[in-house]
């Protein structure tokens, strides 16, 4: 294992912990939003050959705007979201000058961009909002990093079979399977050490809902690199890559956790 993602790894859990921890909500908020935007980037990257476009502004732009709706509840109304989006969309496209053989192309990643990541990964900002928001958010993190754990480990010394070899040729059903119980395993763990409100049925769904939602995330990242010819996001972070390589598996699983809690346990 590159020693990169070790040191990276102790530089991080300690910051995060106090983050989540003790300082307020609206510090929480920026970090999701300052994510939102780096990973939004590197997204964007993929596709747009120049490091800056008027769309590429655009969608960062409502980027901070949705997050902005998660962290107001009330404020913005998702049909709110959508009109705006759409709106600023279509001006961007009528009122600069482009390829218009490419436009509707432009215009679908740029949509794309926003709620693929800002939409789906701003629950997280909802879920710090709930009454134990704080040990919610780790759980999240410890499960769903136990599953890429549990499944690296278990595919490198008993992969046989590929899940999809086009998308990710490393990836096995073998280290699926082993991900699935990690995360299961994890769950439990966080239920004895800091959740005892979660009931152990809960712990054994959210293990089987989490472990097969990060690794869903994980390919159709993996899909967007593969089409776009590169290997990692970005190389913000030392071993890891970019800020989209290490959050690919919170994407799916974040608003899979969040409509969990709010349907089966309303907390």
């Amino acid at each position: 294992m590159d020693r990169r993602r070790v040191y990276s790894a102790l530089v991080f859990f300690p910051c995060f912990y106090i983050l989540v921890r003790y300082l307020p909500p609206g510090a929480f908020f920026a970090f999701v939003a300052i994510g939102i935007l780096l990973a939004q980037y590197e997204y964007y990257r993929l596709y747009f050959a120049k490091r800056w476009t008027s769309g590429i502004g655009l969608g960062l732009g409502l980027g901070v705007f949705v997050s902005a709706a998660f962290a107001v509840p009330g404020l913005v109304t998702v049909p709110a979201i959508a009109t705006v989006t759409v709106g600023a969309l279509v001006l961007e496209r009528l009122l600069i000058e482009r390829d218009l053989k490419t436009g509707l192309l432009d215009t679908a990643v740029l949509v794309f961009g926003v709620f693929y990541i800002a939409w789906l990964v701003g629950h997280m900002i909802l879920i710090r909002q709930f009454e134990e928001g704080s040990l919610l958010i780790f759980f999240l993190f410890l499960v769903t990093w136990a599953n890429d754990v549990a499944a690296y480990y278990t595919g490198t010394f008993l992969g046989r079979h590929a899940m999809a070899p086009e998308i990710s040729p490393k990836k096995t059903w073998e280290g699926a399977v082993g991900g699935l119980l990690g995360s299961i395993a994890a769950a439990f763990a966080c239920r004895a050490l800091f959740l005892e409100s979660l009931r152990p049925l809960d712990a054994i769904w959210l293990g089987l809902l989490l472990g097969v939602a990060g690794p869903l995330g994980d390919l159709c990242e993996s899909a967007l690199k593969r089409s776009a010819g590169v290997k990692d996001s970005g190389t913000l972070i030392p071993g890891h890559g970019g800020i989209l390589d290490r959050i690919d598996s919170l994407i799916f699983a974040t608003p899979a956790f969040y409509y969990y809690l709010l349907t089966m346990r309303t907390p």
